[in-house]
């Protein structure tokens, strides 16, 4: 067997951070006993709470209203950690008054069109859209509103720091149509990578004495106007500027105490941002960038300011956006937010830079009666650049490979279970009608449930979908189709042509993106106690599409578009979809031609490596790398799989030669530290291998193979306490070897569904009798990974 580190296989399921307002339900007494009790199976280990999240320590004299609150206060989780399920606390350990945040309006009266903005995004309304509302309110009631701290720390600061998420608070808040508002993130002091609200609120304020101590008392106008330096000091730190300062709330877990089962991952924007091309902070991407791109450099563009807007935060007449574009394309239909639903829907379309979220190649034809006819090709590729005939009655396969290209992260993030996006395919003939299609919408409003889509699928302790969000029900992901950032998804459509056709056909791939699946809206919308329409209106953005016209007959090759990827880079693509349908041989041919059409391009030849490792053709992975290496001497990406094919035959000190070689490029690299780590351990220097998972953990505090190796490194080393906590977050964190039951109870009864969870299947549109699906399962780690 191939000698890996201990990876991280976590079963997954994402949260959403849920998503609140037109009242969250009334603070009642939790339930005598919890309805949703411990999983079935074996009982999880215990685990020490402070582990999480540190304690809270109190420091000064405390106020008036953190004596009120704590006196009434619902300390579920223990008296050290407040806050829990969620991550967040106070830089001094006490609850925050409400009043003690200047609220947005307050901010707007002077940074008018930064308000403007604002008010339209999803920071703006994260508390009060009635589906969030309608999911957390949902939590409450099963379990107690002490449970949804865990959403609200990202949601609505203010109320979970306040102490207003316990038994007995008041019903209404002043502060709930303000959701992320203006002084909760420039009031932050520090986060980590731990996610779910890993945050550190300072004291609120504009303006700071002349020590730089935040001044708490109303100022006016014109202290700030003479003090402008003092007024940046107070509201703006170089934190702001980074993706760590986003992770705290785009990366979360569902902790044991939320889902009484065991940790789960269940966003990980942060990590897929951190391992993708666009951070240059690891070698391992198929494809390089020339520049580092962080969540705002695409979510906060530096955009000019109208001209009849007043903001003195703008420089030289430009103004970073804080409209947060994304996803969300129901918010701005929602509250009638038309500029907004303008911006999001460009964004969609085109990334913030104008070059395209994705690039959609119809790529390929395989002809099923080409075995009959040996002068015809059975694969026909890449289409455009090839000559082949088409005739009626013929059953062909086409292979339309989707390249996720300018996303630094997965699509579909977050909450994928949830959020919808797929493909839909047609073929039509001369006159427009539709031969065959895949992945339309049906009368109801739901999804053609055999279309491809980039989803995942929760199931709870049932064997059941978790179809409606509760994510404290979840205990394992189905299947999960997300595209990870520069990668490729190759999505198979068979088809028959019918035999009278003449002229000629056209097939159309287009990759489409809704905020949420159907059955979700239609039950969250009721939230908002009016009569809605059934189905729910959603807007359906068209991402990215292609159109390929073929005659019946024979077809010469034609002039690519000028926006069409180049042959190389469109093998390579492909290449890559193979590579993760598990289809070895096929990529690494692919590679091959990429390697003919620029045998000057070294990552061709390290390409066929990352194939051949796996597939344990560890001699050929070696010559390929020796070829890439020449190409391109000291490369970190080809002496990183070099090191795993040296230490596979054994030679572990040339491994850790070129693994410490592609640490030194990529020091925050979390696969180099990780394989470097463990090979110290195997050489027995387990000084050097503490110190290299240490590195390793403070990129990501929960990677499993770091808790693992720390527990036995830290007992050998002689430090109980250490090896207690990370032997206890190993135990909670690793996978449930028992939860795939759950996963095939639902595949076996799901038969429209279950061809998706085979890397390698094709969607058949021929209307001919379906072949039983052989389901197949395996772990699948973290939300998307």
């Amino acid at each position: 067997m191939f000698k890996h580190a201990p990876r991280r296989l976590v079963f997954a399921a994402p949260l959403a951070l849920l998503a609140l307002t037109l009242g969250v339900r009334a603070a009642t007494d939790p339930p005598s006993s919890s309805s949703s009790g411990p999983a079935a199976g074996p009982p999880a280990p215990s685990t020490d709470k402070s582990s999480y999240a540190a304690a809270t320590g109190i420091t000064g004299p405390t106020t008036p209203f953190h004596d009120s609150v704590a006196a009434r206060y619902n300390y579920a989780f223990g008296k050290d950690t407040p806050f829990l399920p969620s991550n967040a606390t106070g830089a001094n350990g006490q609850f925050l008054s409400p009043k003690s945040f200047p609220t947005a309006q307050y901010c707007g009266h002077c940074h008018q069109e930064a308000y403007r903005q604002w008010r339209q995004s999803i920071h703006s309304n994260s508390f009060r859209a009635p589906w969030y509302l309608k999911n957390v309110n949902s939590l409450i009631d099963e379990k107690g509103v002490q449970y949804s701290r865990h959403c609200e720390g990202c949601h609505n600061p203010v109320a979970l720091l306040s102490g207003d998420l316990s038994q007995g608070m008041p019903k209404k808040r002043p502060f709930e149509e303000e959701g992320v508002t203006c002084s909760t993130c420039h009031s932050i002091v520090s986060t980590d990578a731990t996610g779910t609200g890993s945050y550190v609120m300072g004291t609120p304020a504009v303006l700071v004495d002349e020590s730089g101590a935040p001044i708490t008392r109303p100022v006016s106008d014109a202290e700030i106007l003479a003090h402008l330096d003092r007024h940046s000091k107070a509201v703006m730190r170089p934190l702001y500027q980074t993706a760590e300062f986003c992770a705290a709330c785009h990366k979360a877990a569902i902790p044991r105490s939320l889902d009484d089962y065991k940790w789960l991952r269940a966003i990980s924007l942060y990590d897929e941002w951190q391992g993708a091309s666009f951070t240059k902070q690891s070698p391992l991407p198929f494809y390089r960038k020339d520049s580092v791109s962080t969540c705002q450099t695409c979510h906060m563009v530096r955009e000019p300011l109208p001209l009849s807007a007043i903001d003195p935060g703008a420089k030289d007449g430009k103004l970073v956006s804080h409209r947060w574009p994304g996803g969300n394309t129901l918010v701005p239909q929602f509250y009638k937010f038309d500029e907004q639903a303008e911006k999001v829907a460009a964004f969609l379309k085109n990334s913030y830079d104008g070059k395209g979220v994705f690039n959609v190649d119809i790529f390929a034809l395989e002809k099923e009666s080409a075995a009959a006819n040996p002068s015809d090709q059975v694969l026909v590729a890449p289409l455009g650049l090839t000559s082949f005939s088409l005739a009626p009655a013929e059953t062909l396969v086409a292979d339309v490979v989707i390249q996720n290209k300018g996303i630094g992260h997965s699509f579909i993030p977050e909450q994928r279970d949830f959020y919808e996006a797929w493909v839909n395919f047609t073929v039509k003939d001369s006159a427009g009608k539709t031969l065959a299609e895949s992945g339309f919408i049906q009368p109801d409003g739901s999804l053609d449930p055999s279309a491809h889509s980039f989803t995942n699928r929760l199931i709870n302790v049932k064997g059941e979908l978790n179809s409606l969000h509760e994510i404290w029900h979840n205990r394992v992901l189905a299947y999960n189709n997300t595209i990870q950032s520069g990668r490729s998804q190759l999505v198979r459509y068979r088809f028959r042509l019918p035999r009278d056709i003449s002229g000629q056909i056209a097939l159309t791939a287009t990759v489409k993106y809704r905020r949420f699946n159907q059955h979700f809206i239609d039950y969250a919308i009721t939230q908002t106690g009016q009569r809605e329409p059934k189905p729910y209106p959603m807007p359906v953005i068209d991402m990215a599409s292609e159109t390929r016209t073929f005659a019946i007959g024979m077809n010469a090759p034609v002039p690519p578009d000028p926006t069409e990827n180049k042959e190389w880079m469109r093998w390579n693509n492909y290449g890559i979809a193979l590579l993760d349908a598990l289809q070895y041989q096929a990529s690494v041919h692919a590679f091959e031609r990429v390697a003919a059409l620029r045998p000057d391009y070294a990552d061709a030849y390290t390409n066929m490596a990352v194939v051949e490792i796996p597939w344990e053709r560890y001699d050929d992975a070696r010559a390929n790398l020796a070829k890439a290496l020449t190409l391109m001497p000291g490369d970190p990406r080809a002496l990183y799989y070099r090191a795993l094919v040296e230490r596979n035959a054994g030679q572990v000190k040339e491994s850790i030669a070129d693994l410490e070689a592609m640490v030194a490029s990529y020091p925050r690299s979390r696969d180099g530290l990780r394989e470097l780590g463990f090979s110290y351990y195997q050489q027995h220097d387990y000084l050097k291998a503490r110190d290299t998972y240490q590195r390793l953990q403070a990129v990501d505090p929960d990677d499993l193979a770091a808790h693992y190796q720390l527990a036995i490194l830290y007992r050998r080393l002689g430090d109980k306490e250490k090896a207690a906590m990370e032997s206890a977050k190993f135990a909670d964190q690793k996978d449930d070897p028992t939860a795939s039951t759950y996963a095939l109870e639902f595949l076996r009864k799901h038969p429209e569904v279950a061809s998706e969870s085979v890397v390698w299947h094709t969607h058949d549109l021929t209307g001919d009798a379906k072949k039983p699906v052989k389901i197949e399962y395996q772990y699948i780690p973290g939300a998307g990974k």
